[in-house]
């Protein structure tokens, strides 16, 4: 498959690489101690998506495109009518070129680049949507929004489609994978810094780019890297993989008329790896390529917010069902968890719903007071009720690096003195304990309830679960939208 001596030998010199590695000098002036030069990141993944087809994916992964697909129309007709996108529509409207892609969830129509911004804010602010856990990145909102936008410029097949959907997943997953987890401990938020990648490589897989051009777009989407922590609980959040979505598409298409940049920007000593990381694994990018799918890793959240909440969640809400539980029975909630949790969600009085999806006390009191914690469970009204906000001040967090992140140790101690346990070890929505066919279209109907009619959401659903048999991948966004 290389084509000359030089990079067969980069190739096999990736495998082995388990740790950092940065550029080196020219091996005449390297001496014996000197790290080893990086492989051909970029050109090697350029290469492999360019020749990726359809019938190579396994049926494992071709089952879990269509699940990723399905849950991310959902979420995105969901968020649709939230004040988020009410303003983001309201102030792109005027900017907007020839309406060439719907909105889901909406009946305005956008020009490609503001659409598939649109549809990747929509998608992620109830923080609902896929989760690749390995990384907490969230793959689907950069790469569906952009390819389903330009879909509806350029028609394409479900099976193209649903390939370039894979692939967009597999490149954006598989370098953070080669970042996690300094890059995202330094602030970067990394749906957005690795969303781009997997933007630019799925829309240039549909517009059939050559070798060459594909590694410009990746080398253009290592220029866009957007979305840091500090904006979680803000509108900005949702920011991030929405522009991340039109930053990809808009590296491919000038890569596709031959905008050029340099072939080695993942992997060169002031590239994209080297600037926003202390950390450069480059065996997750290139090891096992079309064999190890990081895509049939994803997973699908059953409660709407931060992943690192949820088996807090799923324990208070066992300890209510089990217990039938009330409020003004509890005397403390002792939680014991992993430090990313407070890092990530310690917001002790949340004052909108958008910064209860980042607070843990907020969490756990609303798991138990109302039994949920979907997309309702998170809004301006819920982190104001008084029951609520008044049980959250008898939850008690304390962080345990003993803990692992998909962990927690529950115990809450009633008034009358007992004290009900339980440990979570996975919880639902993981890996381990996913989220069944129903129960995802369960989420769905619920989130499209209001916003389309439950005969055009099933017809949407079902669309979705025969992605791979549509003649024109474009007409979902047509039959998502209002009418």
């Amino acid at each position: 498959m290389l084509t000359n001596r030089r990079r067969l030998l980069h190739s096999a010199a990736a495998l082995p690489f388990a740790g950092a590695v940065s550029s080196a000098a020219p091996a005449a002036e390297t001496s014996a101690l000197a790290k080893p030069s990086p492989p051909e990141v970029t050109k090697l993944l350029a290469r492999y998506l360019v020749g990726a087809k359809y019938d190579d994916l396994p049926e494992s992964v071709r089952r879990e495109a269509r699940r990723t697909l399905l849950n991310w129309v959902g979420v995105a007709i969901g968020g649709s009518r939230h004040e988020t996108v009410e303003i983001a529509v309201a102030a792109l409207t005027p900017f907007s070129g020839p309406a060439q892609a719907g909105l889901l969830g909406r009946r305005e129509r956008f020009d490609i680049m503001n659409a598939a911004f649109v549809n990747g804010v929509s998608s992620h602010i109830f923080d609902y949507d896929d989760t690749h856990l390995k990384t907490i990145i969230h793959p689907a909102g950069p790469v569906a929004s952009a390819i389903l936008a330009y879909s509806e410029m350029k028609p394409n097949s479900g099976r193209e489609f649903l390939n370039a959907l894979v692939l967009g997943i597999e490149t954006e997953c598989r370098i953070g994978n080669s970042v996690y987890p300094n890059h995202y401990n330094v602030g970067w938020h990394i749906t957005g810094t690795t969303g781009v990648f997997g933007a630019a490589a799925a829309v240039g897989k549909l517009m059939d780019l050559s070798e060459q051009q594909m590694i410009w777009a990746l080398g253009l989407a290592a220029s866009q890297p957007v979305g840091l922590r500090e904006s979680f609980g803000s509108m900005n959040k949702s920011f991030n993989p929405g522009r991340a979505a039109a930053n990809g598409l808009f590296a491919a298409i000038l890569a596709s008329k031959n905008f050029t940049s340099s072939d080695a920007m993942i992997e060169a000593k002031r590239g994209w790896a080297n600037t926003v990381s202390t950390k450069q694994d480059y065996h997750e990018i290139l090891g096992d390529l079309g064999e190890r799918y990081e895509a049939a890793l994803n997973t699908y959240k059953p409660f709407a917010c931060g992943i690192v909440m949820h088996p807090a969640i799923d324990a208070a809400i066992q300890l209510r069902n089990e217990n039938g539980l009330k409020a003004d029975q509890i005397r403390a909630i002792d939680i014991r968890v992993n430090p990313l949790v407070l890092e990530l969600t310690g917001k002790k009085t949340p004052k909108i719903g958008l910064e209860g999806k980042f607070s843990i006390y907020h969490a756990v009191a609303v798991a138990i007071v109302e039994g949920a914690a979907g997309e309702k469970q998170f809004s301006d009204r819920a982190v104001n009720d008084p029951a609520i906000v008044g049980l959250r001040g008898k939850v008690n967090p304390i962080t345990d690096p003993a803990i692992k992140p998909e962990q927690v140790e529950m115990t809450i101690t009633l008034n009358d003195g007992r004290a009900l346990s339980r440990r979570i070890e996975h919880a639902i929505g993981s890996f381990e304990r996913p989220m069944s066919d129903a129960d995802l279209e369960r989420k769905f109907l619920d989130l499209a309830d209001g916003i389309i009619p439950a005969a055009q959401a099933r017809k949407v659903m079902d669309m979705c679960w025969k992605a791979d048999t549509l003649e024109n991948a474009g007409d979902l966004s047509n039959n998502a939208a209002v009418a």
